[in-house]
């Protein structure tokens, strides 16, 4: 019986990927080691839809690997410095892996509502409604059961594209409103993953929706993220309480260590004696994005692999982006390549409205009215330097 296999080759934090009809070996160098992702492993039903991949590929062997179960980024393959492959985002190589995983966001669209929402309750046109609280008190993501555990309708119209859409019906974990939502991810022929989000509702609701890639630049397997270069554009942050629901102010980062105005790496002050990096075990925070324009959008981050040299810049129309340092990564999973999900292995970013929006008038707002066209992009753009 033939087996449907994508191989990737890691060679010390690099790889390579091929898709072929059965298994094969392509033997890169002594110390190769081979990860395959089996299609069949992708392959079951759940809640009666079919699930599978969908790879994404352009000339410059760059690669992007998805699956219809929570509309998830499972691979990207680009190039480092020295044009060696390396799988920039860490996954699972199995539905079966994603669905017991004790991180449940690993690469997945996340809505209704990305990021938190204070106590699971808010108000809407005199209305109140009451979310499942699945973090703590608070509202995480979605709730318990988010678009990352959901399997979506897919399409692939060509090699550079795929897209996922949802019907997430009225009350879906306590939001209003069914909501019609498409998410394309298209890989370009300049190694960019662009992401298009768009959804109508038939009554008021909250909507924000966002990708959490979890990303070491270096490659599964290479150590923490603490090495890795940040630059964040952003003059301002939303600092938190001691459940990470936002205060509702907005404070300048300038002078606390939160201020990646200018280059610098992950670890140089996660661990200073801060509140802030108390209440988030370290940075698991909402940054307010200045109006930088790139792409012709917002350019919010800029991210350095130190060993790798792959750089990946961040571009959205959204006003915030979360960076998250992978804080709550205990090491319980096993990834694809046969190494942890270990403390700070991996960083989100995630482009975003702001945490808990909903109850937080001087936010920007969430809301979406009938009649009314959700849309947002976002870009990841990869360069070896």
């Amino acid at each position: 019986m033939k087996v449907n296999y994508i191989t990737i080759l890691a060679i010390a934090g690099t790889a390579f990927a091929s898709c072929n009809s059965e298994t094969k070996s392509t033997q890169v160098s002594d110390s190769a080691q081979t990860v395959k992702l089996a299609a069949d492993s992708f392959k079951r039903t759940t809640d009666g839809r079919e699930t599978g991949l969908y790879i994404l590929k352009n000339s410059k062997n760059a690669e992007a690997v998805f699956t219809n179960y929570g509309g998830r980024l499972v691979s990207l393959l680009i190039p480092d410095k020295s044009g060696k492959l390396t799988d920039v985002v860490v996954g699972f190589n199995s539905v079966n892996a994603y669905e017991k995983s004790t991180e449940p966001y690993f690469g997945a669209t996340i809505g209704r509502y990305g990021n938190r929402i204070a106590k699971g309750k808010f108000s809407l046109d005199g209305k109140s409604y009451t979310l499942f609280t699945n973090n703590g008190q608070n509202t995480l993501h979605g709730g318990k059961k988010g678009y990352q555990s959901v399997v979506w309708d897919a399409k692939q119209p060509d090699a550079h594209q795929v897209e996922f859409k949802y019907i997430s019906k009225d009350m879906e974990e306590g939001f209003p409103g069914n909501l019609a939502v498409t998410v394309t991810y298209t890989l370009t022929e300049e190694n960019e993953l662009k992401m298009d989000y768009v959804a109508t509702t038939d009554q008021p609701t909250v909507v924000n929706l966002t990708n959490h890639a979890f990303f070491n630049l270096n490659g599964e397997g290479s150590g923490t993220i603490l090495g890795h270069q940040l630059q964040i554009y952003a003059d301002g942050y939303t600092p938190v309480d001691s459940t990470l629901i936002p205060t509702g102010k907005i404070e300048k980062v300038a002078g606390t260590p939160f201020d990646f105005s200018k280059s610098l790496t992950i670890g140089s002050r996660i661990n200073d004696k801060n509140q802030q990096l108390d209440y988030g075990k370290g940075y698991d925070h909402n940054f307010v994005l200045n109006k930088t324009k790139g792409m012709g959008m917002f350019h919010a981050a800029t991210v350095r692999g130190d060993k790798s040299g792959i750089v990946m810049d961040v571009y959205t129309t959204e006003p915030g982006l979360q960076f998250y340092s992978g804080n709550f990564m205990q090491g319980k999973n096993t990834f694809k390549g046969g190494s942890r999900d270990d403390f700070r292995t991996a960083i989100a970013l995630e482009t975003q409205h702001f945490p808990d929006s909903p109850n937080q008038a001087a936010f920007p707002s969430t809301v979406l009215k009938p009649g009314q066209t959700y849309k947002t992009s976002s870009i990841y753009k990869f360069s070896g330097l």
